[in-house]
């Protein structure tokens, strides 16, 4: 059993480490005061500039075939990334990626959406959840009816991630009541200007979902994704990349928030002496690292499982379930050994607070993460003690 990184791991890693810490972290103290005057944060503009510096350092694409121009690195690699990614509050993420399910594309479609996508002159979205379809994805109603050459859309999406700024969004709609899941839904790639229209949801982090709406948006035939009524597949693909990517990016804003609490527990000064000489400040810290190693090798393992070819989904949940339940955790005992400080607007803890917040909702809740993982040891698909058992 090696838990080491190779050699190649590791240089990759330390690269991005210091990437970030050179070109991307400095933000921070711009994005606080824009937060703080406005509620505004760092550029779709300035976010680019930064992408397009790590490219400069081969940076680009990184869960995109190198045939495709990316650097097609492995599952754990990537995840050693998205945690890097996560030890600032800068939402930055290397570019040359795109939505994974735009692979199923074809030739057309893929001239037309996936090779831009890549290239960053095209941004696309995912859109599934609705109003009354959140953690239950069967429960979409959004419809898309042929009509002649066409597909007719109508419907509303909630939530959507990145909808706002997107170009292109791959709407999941029902195309067969009576199969819905089981082949009634169907993939769909809708142009913004094939007449959707979106609306900003303000959130109390720095997410920025959008509503979406498709009123008798008309899309050429030509624009199903994959096959008609293979829709729910593709969606829990798509779904099913985060699972493990996402608490890799809680583990590095834990990391960062952990490395704050122990410099500021060394300086400051209560009864005359350091508070990290105060045992309850040490049990903060022994409880929030002995919880930042568990999602990091439940992280991990996940990843690991998609590179074996292995079902990742019981050990996906519960890295997903771990870095929502843990990074909330410790980041609320951060807030506290910094005290009113840390509830100030002048340092970061309280919007690491806000946006780790919603670690717990998206994606699949902490609801749905715990009942995927019951199901499958009482399924006996996972058995106790996972991929040693």
């Amino acid at each position: 059993m090696d838990f080491g990184l190779t050699d190649e791991q590791r240089a990759i890693r330390d690269t991005a480490r210091a990437f970030i810490a050179r070109e991307v972290i400095p933000l921070e103290a711009e994005l606080l005061r824009r937060q703080r005057d406005s509620g505004t944060g760092i550029t779709r503009d300035e976010l680019r500039e930064l992408q397009l510096k790590a490219k400069e350092f081969g940076f680009w694409g990184p869960g995109t075939p190198e045939s495709h121009g990316g650097m097609g690195l492995d599952a754990v690699t990537q995840a050693l990334l998205a945690t890097e990614n996560g030890r600032t509050l800068v939402p930055f993420q290397f570019g040359g990626e795109t939505d994974n399910i735009l692979f199923y594309a074809d030739d057309e479609q893929r001239k037309r959406y996936l090779e831009p996508a890549i290239a960053g002159e095209l941004r696309s979205c995912f859109a599934i959840t609705e109003p009354d379809a959140g953690s239950d994805a069967t429960n979409i109603s959004t419809t898309a009816r042929r009509d002649g050459d066409d597909w007719v859309l109508r419907g509303e999406k909630t939530f959507i991630t990145g909808g706002e700024d997107a170009d292109l969004f791959i709407v999941i709609a029902v195309t067969d009541a009576e199969k819905r899941h089981r082949g009634g839904f169907t993939a769909f790639l809708v142009e913004r200007g094939m007449g959707v229209t979106t609306s900003p949801i303000p959130t109390m982090g720095q997410a920025r979902p959008a509503s979406v709406h498709l009123d008798d948006v008309r899309v050429p035939a030509g624009n199903v994704l994959g096959e008609i009524g293979d829709g729910f597949r593709l969606a829990m693909e798509w779904i099913g990349r985060g699972r493990y990517l996402l608490p890799a990016r809680a583990v590095g804003s834990a990391e960062r928030l952990l490395q704050m609490a122990l410099d500021y527990a060394k300086v400051r000064t209560t009864f005359g002496r350091p508070i990290a000489e105060h045992q309850a400040i040490q049990w903060m810290i022994a409880d929030s690292a002995t919880e930042l190693e568990a999602v990091r090798y439940l992280t991990l393992l996940a990843a690991w499982q998609v590179d074996q070819g292995a079902d990742p989904i019981t050990s996906s949940s519960m890295a997903k379930l771990g870095a929502g339940t843990w990074a909330n955790q410790i980041v609320d005992r951060v807030l506290q050994i910094h005290g009113g400080m840390g509830y100030t607007q002048e340092l970061p803890v309280q919007l690491w607070a806000r946006d780790l917040r919603l670690l717990r909702i998206y994606e699949g809740s902490d609801e749905i993460q715990r009942r995927t993982i019951a199901r499958q040891l009482l399924n006996g698909r996972y058995r106790i003690g996972g991929h040693l058992a």
